[in-house]
C-alpha cells in the first residue's frame, strides 16, 4: 500500500519509504498551489486536468494491515495515530456544536520526501456523525475570523522527520515482524480513538477520552467487568496502574458504532481513461450501469438552474471511470476539486490562512460520497450525508509545537429537496 504523495504523480501508486542509502536520488518538489489563482467561477469544462490520485477501500487483508509503524491509509475502525504519544486533546476532539467526541473517518499518508521534517506525513478526517450536527456545520462553516466558527468535522495534520523517537528510520518489511519504537499513549475503551486520560475509580483499568464514553461503557456491560478487572488487579503481582494500561491494550474498542474498518489502496486515474469494454465495466462495479443513470437522472430533475445541471454532468462522467472512488488526492499546483454541484463551493475569499505559520491553504483531498456506501449508511433524512468533503492543507506544510495540527475542510451538502 502506498502514499498519497510523492517526487511525481507517476510514483503514486507504488511509492514506500525509501532506503537510507537512496537519499542521493534526485527528487522534484511539488509546487503547492497558489490561492491567488484559485478559479471559484461556475466553469468546470476545463479538460486539462491535473493528475489526480484516487483512493479506493478493501477489507485488511491482515491483522497487522492498520498497525501504525507500517504508515497504513486508513477508513473507519479506528485510527492509527503517527505520533502516538502527543495526541489531539481537550475541546478539538470534540463536536463543537454537541460537545461530543468525534469519529474517525480516514486518514491518509502522503509525506513530502524534499522536506526533512514532512518524511513522515499523515492527514486524520474525524467527524460527527449526527447529521443535524453536519447541517448546523453548514451554516458555521461561512464564518471566518475573528468569529471562530463551530464545526462538526475537523482534520488534523502530523508530521515526522525521518530519524524520530516512534519508528525505525528503515523501510518496514511488511511481513507482520515490523515494530514500533516504544509504547504510544493509553486509548479509549470506548472508542479507540482519542487518548483516555481519565480512569475508572472501580478497576482502575479501563480508560476514558470523556465522561460521555464511560458511561456508554458502563450501560453496555462495563458495570460487570469492572468487578472482574478489579478481581485480576488485585491479585496480580504488578502494580495496579501498570497492569490496567497493559489490560486496557489488550481489549478490543467496546464500541459497536464505529465505522466498518477498511484499509484504501490509491491508483492513478489515468490508468482508468481508456475505455472499458460493458462486461468488465460491470464486473469491476457494485452498482449497476442502469442504477446510476436512473440515480443521475433523478438528482438531475431535482437540481436547479443550467450551472447545477452542467457541473452534476461533469463529475458523472470523470467518477463513471472508476465509480467505486471514496477519494481524490491531488497536491500538485493548480489542482482543484471536483464540485458535484455549483452552489455550496468555497471560493478563494472564504478559504482561510493556516492557523500555524499564517500562510496560504492549498487543496490536497476530497472524500467521496460513496465512502457512505462502504460504511453502511442508510437513505434516510437523519442518516450521515455529503455531496463531498474538500481539505485544504497549509502549502507549506508548517512545523509547530503542536504535534497535530488542525487544517480547513469544507463539506457540501446536496440540497433538502436531492
Amino acid at each position: 500500500m502506498g502514499s498519497f504523495n510523492g517526487d511525481s504523480m507517476d510514483d503514486f501508486k507504488g511509492l514506500r519509504i525509501t532506503q537510507l542509502d537512496d537519499d542521493d536520488d534526485e527528487e522534484t518538489a511539488m509546487e503547492p498551489i497558489n490561492i491567488d489563482e484559485f478559479d471559484d467561477d461556475d466553469e468546470e469544462d476545463d479538460e486539462d486536468y491535473e493528475p489526480v490520485t484516487l483512493g479506493f477501500v478493501e477489507s485488511p487483508r491482515f491483522s497487522w494491515s492498520n498497525l501504525r509503524q507500517l504508515f497504513p491509509n486508513l477508513a473507519g475502525g479506528v485510527p492509527a495515530w503517527l505520533d502516538p504519544v502527543n495526541l489531539p486533546s481537550g475541546k478539538s476532539i470534540l463536536c463543537d456544536l454537541c460537545e461530543e467526541p468525534m469519529q474517525f473517518v480516514l486518514q491518509l499518508y502522503a509525506p513530502i520526501p524534499d522536506k526533512e521534517s514532512t518524511f513522515h506525513r499523515t492527514l486524520f478526517l474525524f467527524m460527527c456523525p449526527s447529521m443535524s450536527c453536519l447541517l448546523r456545520d453548514q451554516h458555521e462553516q461561512w464564518k471566518r475570523a475573528p468569529e471562530k466558527a463551530m464545526r462538526s468535522t475537523k482534520v488534523f495534520r502530523c508530521q515526522l522527520p525521518r530519524v524520530n523517537p516512534f519508528y525505525s528510520s528503515e523501510a518496514p518489511k511488511h511481513n507482520g515482524t515490523d515494530k514500533p519504537s516504544g509504547d504510544g499513549a493509553p486509548l479509549c475503551t470506548w472508542c479507540g480513538t482519542w487518548k483516555g486520560d481519565k480512569i475508572c475509580s472501580g478497576c482502575k483499568s479501563a480508560r476514558y477520552c470523556s465522561q460521555k464514553h464511560q458511561a456508554l461503557h458502563w450501560r453496555v456491560g462495563h458495570k460487570t467487568e469492572c468487578q472482574q478487572l478489579r478481581t485480576v488487579i488485585e491479585t496480580s503481582d504488578a502494580d495496579a496502574v501498570n497492569n490496567g494500561v497493559a489490560l486496557t491494550q489488550n481489549q478490543k474498542v467496546a464500541s459497536k458504532s464505529l465505522w466498518k474498518e477498511f484499509v484504501v489502496i490509491n491508483e492513478d486515474e489515468s490508468e482508468y481513461d481508456t475505455e472499458m469494454s460493458g462486461d468488465d465495466e460491470m464486473a469491476k462495479s457494485l452498482v449497476s450501469k442502469r442504477e446510476v443513470d436512473d440515480q443521475m437522472k433523478s438528482l438531475m430533475n431535482d437540481f436547479e438552474g443550467d450551472a447545477d445541471k452542467k457541473i452534476w454532468v461533469n463529475f458523472q462522467q470523470r467518477v463513471a471511470k472508476a465509480p467505486e472512488q471514496v477519494l481524490r488526492y491531488s497536491r500538485s499546483s493548480g489542482a482543484k476539486p471536483l464540485w458535484p454541484m455549483a452552489s455550496g463551493r468555497v471560493s478563494k475569499s472564504e478559504i482561510p490562512n493556516c492557523k500555524s505559520c499564517g500562510g496560504s491553504l492549498c487543496f490536497e483531498f476530497q472524500v467521496m460520497p460513496q465512502l457512505l456506501f462502504f460504511f453502511g449508511g442508510k437513505n434516510d433524512r437523519e442518516s450521515l450525508d455529503w455531496a463531498t468533503i474538500v481539505v485544504y492543507t497549509c502549502a507549506n506544510s508548517c512545523d509547530s509545537s503542536l504535534s497535530y495540527k488542525e487544517e480547513f475542510v469544507w463539506v457540501q451538502l446536496y440540497s433538502q429537496t436531492t
